[in-house]
């Protein structure tokens, strides 16, 4: 790497940028990843075990609670696969358009651009003849990485995949769905649905920790929050299943 002022000036860069944080996007990124992956085990959780336990409160036929599970589990899975394909799909669709764009108005407007570039380079709070020359060094090096980076967030190497989006969402919700579903077959007639609603509620306690820390906020609330979200889904289908299974008796 280049000595004396411009090294002073990369190193100035990367502190702005960053904010002490090496590679702090790509840290950013895995977080997101991690957070989406607990909160898809959050969803096969309480979406497999308010299935089960509402057919356990209609039945004790252990084949009929297996095949509910079961059928739970795949369609959620593949949902959620879909469902995040699609999104991260059009994402990732989004971010080329963003990228052809810049790329037009680098050929068609290369004075503007540069001064864009300075002028975001000052926000972050380099003068005015520092982030000039920041931005002549970086664009005579790589203009389009440069203004994807600071000025739209993207790294051209690095797009959102959709494939690895949906696979990742959908053994989340599969790690997630088996705990309620082995929950509701392991134990006697009798246990099955007080033994599930005990593992879903600690497993919720757990998810809630996770996702808090990642995202920073209150441990406290965030499990109060989806133990009592999943108490009332657990209550509620478990008391339908009960009425309809007496119904139909």
């Amino acid at each position: 790497m280049p000595g004396g002022f411009i090294g002073e000036l990369t190193s100035k860069v990367t502190e702005v940028t960053h904010a002490g944080e090496e590679h702090g996007s790509n840290v950013s990124q895995r977080l997101n990843w991690l957070r989406a992956g607990v909160l898809g085990a959050n969803d096969g959780i309480v979406s497999v075990a308010s299935l089960v336990v509402g057919v356990a409160g209609a039945t004790t036929d252990t084949p009929a609670l297996l095949l509910a599970g079961v059928a739970g589990l795949v369609g959620g899975a593949v949902s959620m696969a879909l469902g995040e394909y699609v999104s991260v799909s059009s994402q990732r669709d989004s971010e080329r358009a963003l990228i052809e764009k810049e790329k037009r108005e680098l050929v068609e407007m290369p004075e503007e651009e540069l001064e864009e570039l300075t002028l975001l380079y000052q926000e972050r709070g380099l003068t005015r003849a520092t982030a000039q020359k920041v931005a002549e060094e970086l664009t005579a090096h790589d203009a389009l990485a440069a203004h994807l980076e600071v000025e739209l967030h993207i790294d051209q190497e690095d797009l959102v995949n959709p494939w690895q989006a949906a696979f990742s969402s959908a053994v989340a919700f599969t790690l997630g769905a088996l705990l309620p579903l082995i929950a509701i077959l392991l134990p006697p007639p009798e246990w099955r649905v007080p033994v599930t609603f005990a593992a879903v509620l600690v497993a919720l306690a757990v998810t809630g920790t996770i996702s808090a820390h990642l995202g920073g906020s209150r441990k406290g609330l965030a499990v109060v929050r989806l133990i009592v979200g999943g108490a009332i889904a657990l209550v509620a289908t478990w008391l339908l299943g009960t009425l309809l299974g007496t119904t139909v008796v």
